[in-house]
């Protein structure tokens, strides 16, 4: 399944849900998209609201299909909470904490820096956006890339980061601090919903 490229804010309104976790998207217009986007529908079956939140999920950490259930499964061997740890994994997804960290203003724009090879961890370049990021681990600009105009912009931007990572502002680099716990992460998801459908 090909990568969707469309418009951010369309997918959005599409399951009723802000990508960015800011919910610009939904301030306007907070309805579907398209001539029929206002009209009432019926009460949604079980699969519609299991699929509904699982496309939420996906769409968020903008992962197709075939990767999101990858990691779905390799959550289902960790031991622990399935939902949570599902959770855990995607965002210890490089793109993903490249985005946390403030060198891009969306998780879009940070996949773009790791695919055109602009990060570093630990020192060694990786332009894999689905690379699994360990705890304890250095994310940072590329030496020769210290002084990409859309990362600096997009660092100047950034008001608040989340607390299981932390950012050094002179070197431009962040770490990985530690695993989120589950009330760090969006309280909008509803993950057991996503188990729910993957194991029907």
């Amino acid at each position: 399944m090909s990568r969707y490229t469309g418009p951010s804010y369309k997918q959005s309104r599409r399951v009723g849900f802000s990508l960015t976790e800011t919910g610009k998207e939904l301030a306007k217009r907070p309805y579907g998209p398209g001539q029929h986007g206002n009209a009432r529908h019926g009460k949604p079956s079980d699969y519609s609201t299991q699929l509904k939140e699982k496309q939420k999920l996906r769409f968020m950490y903008g992962v197709n299909e075939k990767q999101f259930r990858k990691t779905f499964n390799e959550a289902a061997k960790m031991p622990g909470v399935h939902g949570t740890n599902f959770l855990i994994l995607l965002e210890s997804r490089l793109d993903n904490l490249v985005y946390r960290m403030g060198f891009a203003t969306t998780r879009r724009g940070a996949r773009q820096l790791v695919n055109h090879g602009h990060i570093t961890v630990n020192g060694k370049k990786v332009d894999i956006p689905s690379y699994r990021v360990k705890p304890g681990s250095v994310i940072a600009l590329k030496e020769n890339s210290k002084d990409h105009k859309a990362a600096n912009e997009a660092l100047t931007k950034i008001n608040k980061r989340v607390s299981y990572v932390t950012f050094d502002e002179n070197k431009k680099e962040g770490t990985y601090v530690r695993y989120p716990e589950r009330n760090e992460l969006n309280m909008d998801i509803n993950e057991s919903l996503i188990v729910e459908f993957y194991n029907k």
